[in-house]
C-alpha cells in the first residue's frame, strides 16, 4: 500500500508537458481569431446548394494568421444531428493583424431539406505578414438585370503567382451581412503589371455594395469598399414615415419598461404598383432594433409580409418586448418579395428602456 501511495506522489510531482496539447476554441478571453456572427448569412444558390457566408476577424494587433479552419454543420428542422458536416477556410490565405476575411462554404449536396446551419472555428496558425504589394480599384460598376463590374489590378516589383481578386457583396443592414463572395482567378502576373479584370452575373438583389480585395502568393491588397449606386439598385416606390412606439391602447411612448410588449408602428406611402396588370405590390416590412453604443448591437429584427393594392397609404405594426435596459434606435425598411429594397430607410427613432 505504501509503495502505491509513493508511486502516486511521484507522478503528481512530475511536470506535465503541454507541447502536444495546443488547440483553439471560441474563447473570447484567449482567442485572437473570431467569427463575426452579425455578418453571417445562409442561402440556397440557383443549383439548390446551401451556402454559408460571413466574416472572420483577426483581433491580434501584432500577428497575422493563416490556415483558418471553419466547420459548418447543416441541419433540417427535425433531426438534432447534422445532415452534413463541411470543412472550409477563408477567402484570404493570410489574414493580417487586425484584419478580416470573408468565407463562403457550400453544402456537399443540393438538399432542399437543409434549413439551418451552425458555424464554428476549429483552428489557425500564425503567419508571416504579406506585404501590401497589390492595388485594386474599379473602373465601372453597373447593375440592371445583372451585375457588371470592371477593375484594374496593379502589382509591385516582384512576380506573383496564384493571384485572386475577391468581391464580397454586402446588404444594407448595419452592421452589414456578407451575401456572397465572388472570386476571379488571374493566375500568374508579372512584376510592375497592370491587369484589367471584370465580373458579370447575377448577384443577390439586396446587395448595396461590395468589398474588393486581392491576394497572391507573396502580396496582398487593401480592402476597397465600393457602393452600388442607389439609382441602379431599384426604383424606390415606397416612402416610410411617422415611425413611433405605441402601447396596446395606441398611446405613443417616450420610454419603455423591460418586459413590456410594445408596437413599433409606421406609415408607408406607395406611389405606383409593381404589377400594373393586377395593381398589386407584395412586400416585406422589416424593423431592426439596435442598442446604441460605439459598436451598435442588433437587439431584435422583426418582419411582416403584406400587399399593397394600388397606391395610397398603409400602416405597419411589429411587436417588440425589450429584454434589457438601455438606449435603442429603431430602423425600418420595405423590401419586395425578391428581397429588393423598394423604399429608402425610414426615419430613425431613439427610445429609452428602463
Amino acid at each position: 500500500m505504501k509503495l502505491v501511495l509513493c508511486s502516486l506522489l511521484i507522478l503528481l510531482l512530475i511536470p506535465v508537458s503541454h507541447a502536444y496539447s495546443q488547440e483553439y476554441s471560441d474563447n473570447a478571453s484567449t482567442l485572437t481569431v473570431s467569427l463575426n456572427s452579425s455578418s453571417q448569412y445562409v442561402y440556397q444558390d440557383a443549383e439548390g446548394y446551401t451556402v454559408v457566408v460571413g466574416m472572420i476577424e483577426n483581433n491580434d494587433s501584432l500577428s497575422s494568421v493563416t490556415n483558418v479552419q471553419i466547420q459548418v454543420n447543416f441541419f433540417d428542422d427535425y433531426d438534432p444531428s447534422p445532415l452534413e458536416v463541411v470543412l472550409g477556410s477563408t477567402a484570404l490565405e493570410m489574414i493580417s493583424s487586425n484584419g478580416q476575411s470573408p468565407y463562403s462554404i457550400r453544402s456537399e449536396t443540393p438538399n432542399s431539406g437543409i434549413t439551418q446551419a451552425s458555424v464554428s472555428l476549429l483552428g489557425f496558425d500564425s503567419s508571416e505578414e504579406k506585404q501590401n504589394g497589390l492595388t485594386v480599384y474599379s473602373t465601372d460598376v453597373f447593375l440592371n438585370n445583372s451585375f457588371s463590374f470592371s477593375g484594374i489590378l496593379e502589382t509591385a516589383g516582384a512576380p506573383n503567382s496564384d493571384v485572386l481578386v475577391h468581391l464580397a457583396f454586402y446588404d444594407g443592414f448595419e452592421p452589414p451581412r456578407i451575401l456572397r463572395v465572388a472570386t476571379i482567378d488571374l493566375g500568374d502576373v508579372a512584376p510592375n503589371s497592370e491587369i484589367t479584370f471584370d465580373f458579370d452575373g447575377k448577384i443577390d438583389s439586396r446587395s448595396v455594395g461590395f468589398f474588393l480585395f486581392a491576394e497572391s502568393d507573396i502580396f496582398r491588397s487593401d480592402f476597397i469598399d465600393i457602393e452600388i449606386p442607389p439609382s441602379q439598385i431599384s426604383t424606390k416606390m415606397v416612402t416610410i414615415s411617422d415611425v413611433s412606439i405605441d402601447d396596446s391602447d395606441g398611446n405613443v411612448l417616450s420610454e419603455l419598461k423591460v418586459g413590456s410588449q410594445v408596437n413599433i408602428k409606421s406609415k408607408t406611402m406607395i406611389e405606383f404598383s409593381a404589377d400594373q396588370l393586377t395593381d398589386e405590390t407584395a412586400y416585406t416590412y422589416y424593423v431592426q432594433v439596435k442598442e446604441s453604443g460605439k459598436v451598435p448591437y442588433v437587439e431584435y429584427i422583426g418582419k411582416s409580409d403584406g400587399r399593397f393594392i394600388g397606391t395610397g397609404q398603409e400602416t405597419q405594426t411589429i411587436d417588440w418586448i425589450p429584454e434589457k435596459a438601455g438606449l435603442y434606435f429603431i430602423e425600418t425598411f420595405v423590401w419586395d418579395r425578391s428581397n429588393v429594397p423598394i423604399s429608402e430607410q425610414g426615419p430613425f427613432v431613439l427610445i429609452v428602456v428602463k
